[in-house]
């Protein structure tokens, strides 16, 4: 072979190689951060964020994890095998790879993903969880797959730590199927009970960067208080005794739901499902950011992992001597974890479009289509909360609504994720869901459909403050005033979407 076929082989050789290289979009570019957040409202500020040099230099945490199996239910070998295998990397840095290996590999990091801060390496501890006697008197119940929720292997340096699940730990749904017991599905708000232990392994606040002196109170006070408005109800939260801060916390953290930093015990919102994420304008029920693209989603998933910074405008959540982020994670993960995310697909719908469907069709069509309209199910548009006024410059965004459809403003104007609007949601999936409106109080389309839910004396089967079994559930009264009979309709209709 001539030099010249040599030097063209070679450099075809290269071109082939380049072309096959992804190139993984920054996570943390501080371009990226223009126009992406929504302002609070009432106030002329957004969240705020970290720099890109105060992220990068964060350490960077990259570890397989493991199932924790069930007592009796592990493998042959399984408890060995995790003591030799040592720590391995979640995601490589290896650019190489084919649509399909990111989207692979970013199953595995969404399934495998824990929280850094929750580790537990204590012996005794560990020894309960492997405990037959222990799941027993605690009453922990096995998935079907024979393992436990929530709760991952993590070989590390210092030995294998138990620890909590991240993002599968919220978006996961067991969905009756023909498998005994159902099957998992990835994207979709859990449906599965945290299982009873008698140790803290993630106790509130836990995060390293975290004023060291702070007592548990404070801590849990730290996630939820809003500076900027007057009377904040989380002030009480200072004082408030353990026992009645476990019966909030009971309330508001539990299927489906969560009472998130930055939201609020008295405010939570529904977890999202994350299956057609990719076809949504905005994140959070109260659109907090914007998504443009995949960089915007990489960006979000980081940022609420880790990096989520405790300031918005002047007002510091945390002394700025104590802002840091703990860890990070590399930012292929975040690209393959984006790439899985936008790939999610939704459970075979069981529910046929039979002739109550077609009628529901009908009615579908005449009353809700204005911000409901298909393929997707919505208009990707902002609603207004309960006595929330717009801006004229707010007001240039034609994405936003001027109505209210008059549900609970709590979340939308008294927690630091409030923006005063609410995302028209998308109705794709809402036969496999298991909470309505934002807050979760309703928790089936029956219910959300009774007009009794207007009343006083109507008892929510979703979300209800501790104590509390009867209250009206206002707002979204579409539908309210069709017939018994239309409304099954409706129903049936929605149920095949």
């Amino acid at each position: 072979m001539s030099m010249f076929r040599v030097i063209a082989a070679s450099v075809l050789a290269w071109a082939i190689h380049v072309h096959a290289q992804t190139l993984v979009p920054r996570v943390w570019d501080e371009h990226g951060f223009e126009g992406w957040q929504t302002r609070i409202a009432g106030q002329d500020f957004t969240a705020g964020h970290f720099a890109r040099d105060e992220y990068y230099k964060a350490p960077i945490d990259n570890l397989r994890s493991y199932p924790v199996y069930y007592p009796g239910r592990e493998p042959n070998g399984y408890w060995e095998f995790l003591n030799k295998v040592g720590p391995k990397a979640l995601v490589d840095s290896r650019p190489s790879r084919s649509q399909a290996d990111w989207i692979e590999a970013g199953r595995r990091a969404f399934d495998e993903l824990d929280f850094a801060q929750s580790r537990h390496y204590d012996t005794e501890d560990i020894r309960k969880i492997r405990s037959p006697r222990y799941a027993q008197e605690r009453k922990i119940e096995p998935l079907p797959n024979g393992t436990i929720a929530y709760l991952r292997w993590v070989p590390t340096e210092r030995g294998v730590a138990l620890s909590q699940s991240e993002c599968a730990g919220c978006h996961l749904r067991w969905i009756p199927g023909p498998v005994a017991g159902g099957k998992p599905y990835y994207g979709p708000s859990d449906n599965m009970p945290f299982p009873s232990l008698d140790f803290e392994l993630f106790p509130y606040g836990a995060g390293s960067y975290l004023p060291k002196g702070d007592s548990a109170a404070t801590a849990r006070w730290r996630g939820h208080f809003v500076p900027w408005i007057k009377d904040d109800i989380h002030e009480r939260m200072k004082t408030m005794p353990q026992e009645e801060w476990d019966l909030w916390d009971a309330a508001s953290n539990g299927k489906d739901m969560m009472a998130r930093w930055d939201g609020s015990i008295y405010y939570p919102t529904k977890i999202i499902d994350l299956i057609g994420v990719k076809d949504r304008k905005y994140f959070d029920h109260t659109a907090t950011h914007r998504h443009r693209g995949i960089e915007d989603l990489m960006r979000y998933a980081a940022q609420v992992s880790t990096a989520d910074s405790p300031h918005f405008g002047p007002y510091d959540i945390l002394p700025r001597s104590d802002r840091r982020v703990p860890e990070r994670r590399p930012d292929e993960l975040w690209y393959a974890m984006a790439l899985y995310i936008y790939s999610l697909q939704p459970p075979p719908n069981p529910n046929k479009f039979d002739q109550a469907a077609s009628a529901g069709q009908k009615l579908f069509s005449a009353n809700c289509v204005t911000c409901h309209p298909p393929p997707l199910y919505t208009n990707n548009k902002l609603t207004l909360a309960k006595g929330f006024q717009p801006t004229a410059r707010d007001q240039e965004n034609p994405d936003v609504m001027l109505i209210s459809v008059g549900t609970d403003p709590g979340g939308a104007m008294l927690t630091r994720k409030g923006t005063g609007y609410y995302k028209v949601p998308s109705l794709k999936g809402v036969w496999y869901r298991g909470r309505f409106l934002h807050d979760g109080s309703l928790a089936s389309l029956e219910e959300m459909f009774d007009p009794e839910r207007l009343r006083p004396d109507f008892q929510p089967k979703g979300w209800n403050p501790p104590g509390k079994t009867k209250r009206a559930v206002p707002g979204h009264e579409f539908g309210l005033h069709l017939t018994l009979e239309e409304r099954r309709q409706l129903i049936a209709f929605l149920r095949t979407l």
